[in-house]
């Protein structure tokens, strides 16, 4: 057993390191395609040819396509993330400065969702039919079919602006915590609601399945209560399929907090990567959107490896077949 684990474990970070190098490329690959003359928007119109010619010399942006990709590499790989052609900071303490906004506000939503949507995904199921389960089920599909900034936008009108319980944008420049746990709510929800419908949705078909199931029939036939059925067998089954989901959506989450983050004016990667990219500013667009993409597999392979701890079948299985993404 120990050495099917340490294999699974082996295929799984070998994997994982492909998915970064295979993103790395792509990333690099696409920001090179972008159209429009890093050198001149930043120059403005008034520039001479010889200024943008030694910007885009700077910038490296005049070296082979492989060359500049093999450089990209070295500097990842030493930690240097590059430096931001606008202010001559570093890409990395540009990044660590906005990062904690963006993972507070990701993994708010996440727990938002995840407190409200099992106990809603299993009051649905054990309830099912009546009209609290079909309201919930109409709820929780508008919830996911609505976009996130949209909600958001609703979310300022309401509360922020019509009735004025809540801070408006930004976040809090005195320090004061509980003003910025105020600030926190409306961003929080908004990037949250959509997956408190999604989880509530998947814990209502899991657990109905997972009822049905000979074991739970049996443990009822030996007179167990409801209670302890429900909570202590059928809902640890139940969840399987949901900490699978949890780990793409912090994907969508950190995408959705992009949206987010310039609906609500908060600092984060977010509004970074979009300024980056009006500027065609390429160190930090890279920078950026790679932060991004290893939170978000590593986050996976901890889900994967979470995964295979509760079902013990997967890593016993096809080898490095995983959670089946």
């Amino acid at each position: 057993m120990q050495a099917d684990t340490a294999r699974y474990l082996a295929s799984r970070l070998v994997t994982t390191a492909l998915i970064i190098v295979g993103a790395m490329v792509l990333l690099f690959t696409l920001s090179s395609l972008v159209p429009g003359d890093p050198a001149a928007i930043l120059l403005g119109p008034q520039a001479t040819p010889e200024y943008s010619k030694r910007m885009i010399s700077e910038m490296g942006l005049d070296q082979p396509l492989h060359i500049r990709l093999w450089r990209f590499f070295s500097s990842v790989a030493s930690g240097n993330l590059g430096i931001d052609i606008v202010s001559g900071r570093s890409v990395a303490s540009m990044i660590a400065a906005v990062m904690p906004y963006t993972v507070i506000l990701t993994f708010s939503a996440i727990l938002l969702a995840v407190v409200t949507g099992i106990p809603l995904g299993i009051y649905a199921a054990t309830h099912r039919g009546t009209v609290m389960d079909n309201l919930l089920a109409f709820v929780s599909v508008a919830f996911i079919a609505v976009p996130g900034f949209v909600i958001a936008i609703f979310l300022l009108l309401i509360f922020a602006i019509w009735l004025d319980w809540l801070p408006v944008l930004g976040t809090s420049r005195t320090g004061d915590w509980l003003d910025e746990f105020k600030r926190m709510i409306l961003p929080t929800v908004a990037l949250a609601l959509g997956w408190v419908g999604f989880i509530a949705r998947l814990v209502r078909t899991s657990m109905l399945e997972v009822m049905g199931e000979h074991y739970i029939r049996t443990s009822r036939a030996y007179g167990l209560s409801e209670r302890l059925i429900t909570y202590k067998y059928a809902l640890k089954n139940a969840c399987i399929p949901t900490i699978t989901i949890l780990g793409l959506g912090v994907g969508r989450l950190l995408g959705g907090a992009v949206l987010i983050e310039i609906v609500f004016a908060r600092p984060g990667l977010g509004r970074l990567i979009y300024g980056a990219i009006s500027e065609r500013n390429y160190p930090v667009v890279q920078g950026a959107v790679l932060v991004v993409v290893v939170i978000f597999v590593l986050v996976n392979l901890v889900v994967d490896l979470s995964y295979s701890a509760i079902d013990p079948r997967i890593r016993h299985g096809s080898g490095g077949s995983g959670s089946g993404h």
